[in-house]
């Protein structure tokens, strides 16, 4: 039966609730899966926090690149809880159940997480290009009100975004199965359950994909062809390694976030498979809040500093 004779059944048979899909229902791989990412979620909050406590109370760090930084730690933390408590409980437990709200807030976040966090790796690019380029009007650039200005738009404009792709894939009716073969609820794997015309859903996924996604690659390549002109020019080796260690991560990070998300969004879900298309949304959905905090905290001299007077700090004052 075609989608659109399914848009004639009655909405009395539309599910109010959603089963989520496991990586394995062998009960030691469940074990060994729910205990993987409930390490990695811990790490990423401990990590997370940490980067946004030194950030705030060190005022040696009250600067433009680590308002981003700060900025990306909370929106990593709320990214990552989106998804991963939920799986945690389907793969230790027997509930797979999620609720037609509890999967509408997950596709929620998970586009106005992702969103942002472009929005907000974009910005910090930006941030680099000036200060590496144009350091001399880096002050005058990079005013904290153009810092909160541009942390703005990238929240509202995620709302909306948001707003606008959950709502239009809520719209559908889904009479089929009820199991999303996906560890958490998302867009493309809902479609696939919808027994209305999708073909809407796909073109504007495909569309903002490639807008936002090409559009923020395109301009954060863009930076960085600059930044590394300009770094090649520094006259000592150290000054060189001291640019580049500050823009590799970022690069590498940007490149898994982005084209693992593109990779998702940008094909047809009749051509989706459902182990690959687990795996690869942890690569957009878990790995940049885990590996944000490791590469803006363990690779940073200053945050390591600012670390090491926190705990000197609280060492003193327990005294």
């Amino acid at each position: 039966m075609s989608k659109a004779n399914y848009q004639k059944i009655p909405n009395s048979t539309m599910k109010n609730e959603f089963l989520l899909t496991r990586f394995s229902d062998v009960w030691e791989y469940r074990l060994l899966h729910a205990m993987l990412f409930l390490l990695m979620y811990l790490a990423t909050l401990i990590g997370n926090l940490l980067i946004v406590t030194v950030t705030t109370l060190d005022m040696n760090l009250h600067t433009p690149m680590y308002f981003f930084v700060r900025n990306l730690s909370v929106l990593d933390m709320c990214y990552i809880s989106a998804t991963v408590p939920k799986a945690c409980v389907t793969f230790f437990t027997d509930n797979r159940t999620i609720s037609m709200a509890g999967c509408a807030s997950q596709v929620f976040m998970v586009f106005f997480c992702g969103f942002v966090e472009v929005m907000f790796l974009t910005s910090m690019a930006h941030d680099r290009y000036v200060a590496i380029c144009q350091p001399l009007h880096y002050p005058m650039i990079m005013t904290p009100r153009i810092c909160v200005w541009m942390t703005l738009a990238s929240v509202l404009s995620g709302l909306a975004f948001s707003g606008f792709h959950t709502g239009n894939t809520f719209q559908l009716s889904f009479c089929q199965s009820n199991v999303v073969h996906q560890f958490f609820c998302d867009a493309p794997s809902l479609l696939k359950l919808s027994c209305s015309d999708t073909f809407t859903n796909e073109i504007s996924s495909f569309a903002s994909t490639v807008m936002i996604v090409g559009g923020c690659f395109a301009f954060i390549t863009r930076s960085y062809v600059y930044i590394f002109s300009t770094v090649l020019k520094f006259p000592t080796r150290t000054e060189r390694g001291k640019a580049f260690s500050t823009c590799v991560p970022h690069i590498l990070v940007v490149s898994v976030f982005l084209l693992s998300g593109a990779a998702l969004y940008m094909k047809p879900t009749s051509n989706s498979r459902t182990i690959q298309d687990m795996i690869t949304s942890v690569f957009y959905s878990t790995v940049p809040p885990f590996l944000n905090p490791i590469i803006y905290s363990l690779r940073n001299k200053q945050i390591i500093e600012a670390v090491k007077k926190l705990m000197k700090r609280m060492l003193y004052s327990g005294k």
